[in-house]
């Protein structure tokens, strides 16, 4: 009974990734086909077909590779992984230094909160309001501390974590289907995104975060009680400089109580006593790091969120797709208090949740919310200002090169999760990964949403991708092998 029950969980989950996946197929053919190949079709009808035909290529040449020497195995990521650092290097140079949005306010604060300069006047400026980001602004402090305050120091770190990331993208893939070929592919489709890297050049938090994230998923299918101890830590951290922490724990919980709680039928105690341990030490984590920025007077709030509302104004305002909206924003009178800013913000979110329902304009918010955040373009290119220094025509093209990382993923991702129906019941460690992206799917089917949001989730659908890449390989594999048989 509990197998089938499990089972049964593990399709809907399985259908409801597949879902996703397809929605995102649609979305990103749509846009691609409007802004890109009814402009300029032939050229970047070519490059498509040449990406698409280039990336099952150099798949296909990794899998032929053989797998029987540790050493060789270590070479070929290697080499993909000095590729990348010379990729990023060049990009570094490509870009300007100057840092912008948010990044440039986490860059632009550390130097004086280092001289002990106030982060905010009055209680509704952004570091009072947000509290939490004080956690990645910490960090950034202790970087300029360390290093001066060279911004070369925080994009090389950036990339140091992107190959960490990769190497771990790498070992995942290993631990869940111990697959190397499929290992090795997913690291190279990942690399190969620029749409998920080009952030390495701002003072951006997702990265460092990422690298926590993913270390943590990597240490609870070791299934011991040391790497759920390990994981505690990993997360607490993570979550301290990158605050989606309750997603992946949701993620986390969930996976343990279904697949890890009950093994062959029995009721494993031991699981839930791991995963006790990995929520206590994150706790004693998050809240000590928090205690300490406020006794240390760097923000009274802690690692705070005082305005969560904010998100729901954005993530529910049909006009923008519940995307940050210049227009919206000019709505509210930002010298406010936070006691009177929030109740006009709970006014909205009533309106806007009002509007949607007398309207049946839910669906269609959810449907182009899910274009902007997962199937568009991620528009970290633009967060970079590299368009200041170069031709229209360059920045097309490297905005179009950008966004063929993403398609890839897509689209093979799309495949993945059509092929993991068949892997099911073999590979359940895979649910680990894909219960916290469902998860952080449906929390932005609510908020506020950006392109580069997804840049923690992209290393996830890498490896979905990877997936589909190495059915598509099996099948040309299989199709070979049957013609040599066929002609002897």
């Amino acid at each position: 009974m509990l197998k089938k029950t499990q089972n049964i969980i593990s399709n809907i989950v399985l259908a409801c990734l597949f879902l996703f996946t397809t929605a995102v197929l649609v979305r990103s053919a749509q846009y691609l086909y409007k802004v890109y190949l009814t402009t300029t079709p032939r050229n970047y009808w070519i490059v498509l077909i040449f990406a698409i035909l280039a990336v099952l290529f150099v798949s296909y040449f990794l899998y032929r590779i053989r797998i029987d020497s540790v050493w060789l195995n270590w070479t070929i990521i290697g080499i993909i992984l000095l590729i990348f650092v010379g990729i990023s290097i060049w990009w570094l140079g490509f870009v300007p230094k100057q840092q912008f949005s948010d990044f440039a306010g986490f860059w632009s604060n550390a130097p004086g909160a280092l001289k002990g300069e106030k982060l905010y006047s009055m209680d509704n400026d952004y570091f009072a309001k947000w509290a939490y980001q004080t956690g990645f602004l910490t960090y950034v402090m202790l970087v300029v501390k360390i290093f001066g305050a060279h911004i070369l120091a925080i994009q090389l770190l950036n990339v140091f974590y992107q190959v960490v990331i990769l190497v771990l993208v790498y070992l995942l893939v290993i631990e869940i289907f111990d697959n190397i070929k499929m290992a090795r592919i997913a690291t190279f489709i990942l690399m190969i995104d620029l749409d998920w890297f080009a952030l390495s050049s701002q003072t951006n938090n997702q990265y460092i975060g990422t690298m926590f994230f993913l270390l943590t998923f990597y240490l609870i299918l070791k299934n011991k009680y040391w790497s759920y101890a390990v994981a505690g830590v990993t997360l607490g951290i993570g979550s301290v400089v990158r605050p989606i922490g309750p997603v992946i724990i949701a993620g986390i919980v969930v996976f343990v109580l279904i697949y890890q709680m009950f093994k062959d039928s029995k009721f494993d105690l031991s699981s839930l006593y791991k995963l006790a341990i990995t929520l206590l030490l994150y706790l004693v984590i998050f809240n000590g790091a928090s205690a300490l920025i406020k006794s240390s007077g760097l923000n009274e709030y802690g690692l705070s969120n005082r305005d969560s509302e904010w998100k729901f104004v954005v993530g529910l305002d049909y006009n923008s797709a519940g995307a940050y909206d210049s227009v919206l924003a000019s709505q509210f009178n930002m010298k406010d208090s936070r006691a009177e800013m929030a109740k006009q913000e709970k006014i909205i979110v009533k309106q806007e949740s009002k509007w949607l329902t007398d309207n049946n304009k839910w669906l269609p918010l959810f449907w182009n919310k899910n274009a902007i955040m997962w199937a568009k373009r991620s528009n970290a290119t633009d967060f970079t200002g590299y368009y200041d220094s170069h031709k229209l025509e360059t920045i097309n093209w490297t905005n179009y090169v950008a966004y063929l990382g993403s398609i890839l993923i897509i689209l093979f991702s799309f495949i993945g999760s059509l092929r993991l129906f068949k892997l099911r019941y073999n590979h359940k460690g895979m649910y680990l990964l894909i219960l916290p992206l469902m998860a952080y799917v449906v929390i932005e089917l609510l908020i506020e949403v950006q392109g580069r949001y997804r840049i923690e989730f992209v290393p996830i659908l890498a490896i979905i991708a990877s997936v589909g890449i190495e059915g598509i390989i099996q099948i040309i594999k299989n199709n070979l092998t049957r013609k040599e048989k066929q002609i002897d």
